[in-house]
């Protein structure tokens, strides 16, 4: 069945190109039609294109509908098209003339805009809860491990002393400006499309704003030619808010997979959340990190990915669209996924109490000692010169009874101040 049907049918090749994978992708999206149908049949029933009786029997088999979605018993048939054929088919196979109402006063294209507004609002919800969570195991795991020292890197040279509480904390942060770009997004899906049609409103007096305020809808997309420019532009907004989150992610698993190095042997993980080597006994593999950084480093290709199917269109629907959906839901999937796992597996990360204590480090408080100098009245360009000259004739003795006092340093990590941001953001 397709709502387009005129009386014949089109070649099976063109029908199996056109159709691709959307009978899958829309087993994500069927509850969301669902929830948006209902809303458009009571407002049908308001503006009296439907009786009350056939309003309420429509409600109540969308219900229905709903219920086999939740329990994943909805299928799409090869027979259908997609999720709004199959939608349809049920409501007249049930209620005959009044399942075919439905379709008063809407398009294929607002349906499927609607259902994803909904989608991703609901997405973007759960990807916000999912990275709370690791936020706050991270600032947990930094208040714990506060006072244990680690070396700092630039250019992946020994640098200056850090910490596992200045680590931790910092990718705890770092989610925070991604969650800005969630935050971004969701104002952008909680827009209303319903009405569009196919993108040039209808000549029926539909009520949008009812409709808005029956989905929660914080406002609509007013212009209808801009509701149907949304399609694409929603996904990618919601892309660069991902993108971002995935950025810290691989960011962090890259810092993972590094200090559990032998060479580095910061870090170490429970023999169950690694694995080993076909030939080589002694390996324990960050298997699980290796993949979340390459997972989020896909991730990270998203937004580019949807600007190159929808950058060149012009204004009204395009068939193009229908790829947008291909990309975006799979990678939403991931991730939660790569969310998921890290706060999962850092719940068990076990720290290196005594890196420091190996006399590689010393240079790490080369800074510290040259600051005393200068504390102590010494030019700090005389200072840096004596240091660096003690250093060549072997002559350098660290401080390291080091005084980090400021806001956001090793001494100061501003815990608390870090949380109150992210609360700002619940």
């Amino acid at each position: 069945m397709k709502l387009w049907d005129k009386g014949f049918s089109t070649d099976k090749k063109i029908d199996h190109f056109t159709v691709g994978n959307d009978r899958e992708l829309d087993l994500y999206l069927a509850k969301y039609d669902v929830i948006a149908s209902k809303a458009h049949a009571k407002m049908l029933g308001k503006i009296g294109l439907l009786t009350e009786d056939e309003t309420k029997a429509l409600i109540a088999e969308l219900d229905v509908i709903g219920i086999a979605i939740a329990k994943g018993e909805f299928t799409i048939e090869d027979s259908f098209e997609d999720m709004h054929s199959k939608i349809e088919f049920q409501l007249t196979q049930k209620l005959g003339d009044t399942g075919k109402k439905i379709h008063s006063a809407r398009s294929r294209n607002d349906q499927i805009l609607v259902a994803m507004h909904l989608y991703l609002k609901e997405e973007l919800k759960e990807i916000k809860s999912a990275t709370k969570s690791l936020f706050d195991l991270l600032m947990n795991l930094a208040a714990l491990h506060k006072a244990t020292l680690l070396p700092g890197y630039t250019h992946l040279q020994i640098a200056m002393p850090s910490s596992f509480g200045l680590w931790f904390s910092a990718y705890a942060e770092s989610l925070i400006d991604d969650l800005y770009f969630v935050d971004a997004a969701y104002r952008v899906a909680d827009q209303n499309p319903l009405g569009s049609a196919a993108g040039y409103g209808s000549s029926f007096p539909i009520d949008r704003t009812f409709t808005t305020e029956e989905m929660s809808f914080e406002t609509m997309k007013y212009n209808v030619v801009a509701a149907q420019m949304c399609r694409g532009k929603v996904e990618k907004a919601t892309a660069f808010g991902m993108s971002s989150i995935a950025s810290t992610l691989s960011k962090m698993a890259m810092d993972i997979c590094l200090y559990m190095s032998q060479n580095f042997d910061f870090i170490s993980f429970p023999d169950e959340l690694t694995t080993g080597s076909s030939i080589m006994p002694h390996k324990k593999n960050p298997d699980v990190f290796e993949l979340v950084r390459g997972k989020c480093n896909k991730l990270q290709a998203v937004p580019n990915q949807l600007n190159l199917v929808i950058n060149n269109l012009p204004s009204g629907y395009h068939r193009d669209l229908q790829l947008v959906k291909e990309i975006i839901v799979p990678a939403i999937q991931d991730l939660k996924a790569c969310l998921e796992i890290l706060t999962f597996s850092l719940t068990k990360i076990q720290v290196n109490n005594s890196i420091l204590d190996d006399p590689k480090y010393d240079y790490l408080f080369s800074v510290d000692t040259l600051n005393e100098l200068v504390q102590n009245g010494m030019p700090f360009r005389d200072a840096y010169k004596k240091m660096g000259q003690d250093i060549n004739e072997g002559n350098f003795t660290p401080k390291r009874d080091i005084q980090h006092t400021h806001e956001g340093s090793l001494g100061n990590l501003c815990l608390e101040e870090i949380r109150k941001k992210m609360e700002k953001l619940h």
